[in-house]
């Protein structure tokens, strides 16, 4: 009966349009800009009208509050180890975007206490209630602390740039999460891009290889320029979108953001099990 009142529950909110989406940002390799695009991506989202949320999930590496310029006073550890209630973890930067540091010494979900584990269920079932849209800035590459997660989401980003070896690790994370989930929804995004050409080729490149070895379809969403406003903004700690609006990376931001939100709408899932069922099945199937 407690699983039908939830199932009856999450179609509720869904016919009402208030189950946030839940979206994990990765890459296959560091120093692709990752953390840099899920800052200026939920202020495209939030620009648009919609509610977003940033979770940091690189942890002990997290650097969204830098980019953000911001200096938390919690983060999740403080949470779901049970000293800080959802509410005192949730910094707001200055311009008005939530998000939560991830904080240091945090494992995979699978080695937590189901008292921590039940927390932060509690936190994700809130979450999804208040905002639109959900993203896990996850660490870079799959590890067993992360995997846990993105399997758990609804969908992913792919962050790649155009050199050989960051399409080819880009493609081993995607294989490497599509071999776990084979029903997981990619979109991909070429970033720092020195020609149109080259970015949408390096992300054909990548949609070539999911269909052809995996015969999985993904969804390219775009390319962001290689664009002198993207450091500046780092050393004034203010997501470029904000800070240089019209730039042709803002732009092109802004284009990406329009194209996801619309395909989130077309591609609701059909998915009997949430997020959160799906990250319960998780910590079930690691404790029996």
């Amino acid at each position: 009966m407690r699983d039908q009142a939830e199932a009856l529950r999450l179609k509720m909110l869904r016919a009402q349009g208030g189950l946030a989406r839940s979206i994990a940002v990765v890459s296959g390799k560091g120093g692709v800009g990752k953390s840099n695009f899920s800052t200026n991506f939920a202020y495209a989202l939030q620009n648009s009208g919609k509610k977003v949320i940033i979770v940091d999930m690189d942890i002990g590496m997290g650097n969204i509050h830098i980019l953000l310029g911001s200096s938390p006073a919690y983060s999740l550890k403080d949470y779901v180890s049970g000293q800080k209630t959802l509410q005192e973890v949730i910094t707001m930067d200055t311009e008005g975007l939530a998000f939560i540091s991830g904080g240091s010494g945090l494992d995979s979900v699978l080695d937590w206490s189901a008292e921590m584990f039940n927390r932060l269920l509690e936190a994700f079932d809130q979450l999804q209630q208040e905002y639109d849209f959900i993203l896990f800035d996850m660490g870079a590459g799959a590890t067993q602390s992360s995997i846990d997660l993105i399997i758990a989401v609804d969908e992913v980003i792919v962050i790649s740039t155009t050199e050989p070896t960051s399409i080819t690790d880009a493609y081993s994370m995607m294989k490497f999460i599509y071999l776990k989930d084979p029903e997981k929804r990619f979109h991909l995004v070429s970033n720092r891009v020195a020609k149109q050409e080259e970015g949408l080729e390096a992300a054909r490149r990548l949609q070539f290889a999911m269909k052809k070895f995996l015969n999985k379809e993904t969804t390219i969403l775009g390319f962001l320029p290689e664009d002198p406003a993207v450091h500046t903004s780092v050393v004034a700690q203010k997501p470029f979108l904000l800070y240089f609006p019209d730039a042709p990376v803002s732009r092109k931001m802004k284009t990406i953001a329009t194209a996801f939100a619309g395909i989130s709408r077309e591609q609701e899932t059909s998915r009997e099990q949430s997020f959160l069922g799906r990250l319960k099945s998780l910590f079930s199937r690691g404790r029996d």
